[in-house]
């Protein structure tokens, strides 16, 4: 079975050229069709157990002090919204004070709690509004003198009023690559700051002056002490903890050992198609969620999908003995 990469098709229009005209953020800030989400202390409003898109007219006429207003897009077919709705994206002080105008049904939730229950397009306002929201918690000053910056361009640039610096939201390259042995198995890794249980792929930051692929040698050698004989790139992934570019890639190696740094890799550990099923099953073993470009690699070794006990096919697994 092949696994198919996501479909590079957007269900959004960021309007990138638009949303910088001169009152481009305002005329939206006055359109009565257009939707809001809220964000407060780096989480999102959600409503029925979905990201919210709230009318404006359910919401304060006028926001907290110190609210900042970002134009994210206009929704394409598909997404979910009624085509062409106008989405915007309203980021709530940290003081905001009392927040009682919120819907009794509504609740502050973080992306990796309910990521495995969005929509795609859900997911996709979900990471966009993250990473801006997370830009404009800390860039609120100029880095050069230091004085307080103001949001412009629909909240996609923030300008230094005394030294006129303008200064845009970046992203962090960073690589993940799924290790295959000379006997095709796979080699995960177990980090400090999981359970001992949870394995996953190999990840890190790209340096400055370094491609993808020299990046992906050298933390692989690092990390788990493997050297890595070629690579295959695979798909990306934008993830906004704080504001990183995922580059996923395949590779592989003719040894089959491996050593942890101890820094922050605890353990690692080859698996058979066979043994990952059965220990995924079992719960003995965890790996990352399916929504994330971890996963997606481990199951392209994999040839399919990796069955968990509360899947709907689990229980026939188990039956089989997939668990021994």
């Amino acid at each position: 079975m092949t696994i198919l990469s996501p479909s590079p098709e957007t269900l959004l229009d960021r309007q990138c050229e638009q949303r910088s005209e001169l009152g481009y953020l305002e005329t939206m800030l006055e359109s009565s069709a257009r939707r809001v989400v809220i964000f407060h202390r780096g989480k999102a409003l959600m409503s029925g157990g979905a990201l919210g898109y709230f009318d404006p007219a359910t919401l304060p006429a006028v926001p907290p002090a110190g609210t900042i207003s970002v134009y994210l897009a206009k929704t394409l077919e598909g997404h979910g919204l009624p085509s062409g709705t106008d989405v915007l994206l309203q980021v709530l002080p940290y003081d905001a004070g009392d927040l009682a105008w919120v819907p009794a049904d509504a609740e502050f939730s973080g992306y990796r709690d309910v990521a495995s229950s969005l929509s795609a397009g859900d997911v996709e306002i979900f990471i966009e509004a993250q990473a801006v929201a997370n830009w404009h918690a800390t860039h609120t000053f100029c880095p050069r003198c230091g004085t307080l910056t103001e949001s412009l361009s629909s909240g996609w640039m923030r300008r230094c009023p005394k030294d006129g610096s303008e200064h845009f939201p970046r992203t962090d390259p960073a690589v993940i690559v799924a290790i295959v042995g000379p006997d095709d198995k796979i080699l995960l890794a177990n980090n400090f700051a999981w359970p001992e249980n949870k394995y996953s792929t190999v990840a890190g930051f790209v340096e400055a002056g370094e491609s993808g692929e020299r990046a992906a040698v050298r933390e692989i050698a690092e990390e788990v002490g493997v050297v890595l004989e070629s690579l295959s790139y695979v798909d990306s992934q934008a993830w906004p903890f704080p504001r990183s570019l995922m580059l996923g890639y395949m590779g592989y190696t003719s040894s089959s050992v491996s050593t942890p740094d101890r820094v922050e890799v605890r353990a690692t550990r080859w698996f058979s198609r066979e043994e990952l099923q059965a220990e995924v099953l079992s719960g003995r073993a965890s790996i990352p969620g399916r929504l994330s470009i971890a996963r997606e690699l481990v199951e392209r070794w994999y040839g399919g999908r990796i069955v968990e006990a509360d899947d709907s096919d689990a229980a026939e697994l188990i039956a089989s003995g997939a668990t021994a």
